[in-house]
């Protein structure tokens, strides 16, 4: 019996909950890089629930696209947050909607009795601040693959 190795994974699309910040930070790692409309961001109130509709790059699938000379691709995904008490947004006019946002970190600090922030980092110095009452979020491909536009691995100064 041999390790699960990454090139055995198919192409399915992904879907991934998470529920605290190390498993966030995996989520954050796949996410890197996408962009949305800020158009595609909704915070639905009465269900305390935040949701952007990401252009994500498939960073899971760049060393073999690589490998194989195939071109690099792009993939819609939801990601949601539920538990949302408060959004909060700083460097982004919401009232310009034809801005095109890119996400580039994720991350959440914990506060009292399981409650916290989650930062979501744009380039750009934006940031989205949402205070949860639990972490709780899901990153769930709906479409298909489709080609990069730029055709290139994002590229960016740390």
């Amino acid at each position: 019996m041999s390790d699960a190795r990454f090139e055995d994974g198919d192409e399915a699309p992904l879907r991934l909950a998470v529920h605290d910040a190390e498993s966030l930070a995996v989520i954050a790692a796949l996410v890197q890089d996408a962009v949305f409309p800020i158009t595609e961001m909704t915070l639905v109130r009465q269900k305390r629930r935040f949701a952007l509709m990401l252009n994500r790059f498939r960073w899971e699938y760049r060393e073999a696209a690589e490998k194989a000379g195939q071109p690099f691709e792009r993939v819609q995904s939801l990601l949601v947050f539920e538990d949302v008490l408060a959004v909060r947004s700083q460097g982004i006019d919401r009232a310009d909607k034809d801005t095109i946002l890119s996400l580039l970190d994720m991350s959440f600090t914990p506060g009292p009795d399981g409650t916290g922030l989650v930062t979501l980092v744009l380039a750009g110095d934006g940031a989205i601040g949402l205070q949860v009452e639990a972490l709780d979020a899901t990153l769930r491909d709906v479409t298909r693959p489709y080609l990069a536009p730029s055709g290139k691995v994002p590229e960016h100064d740390v």
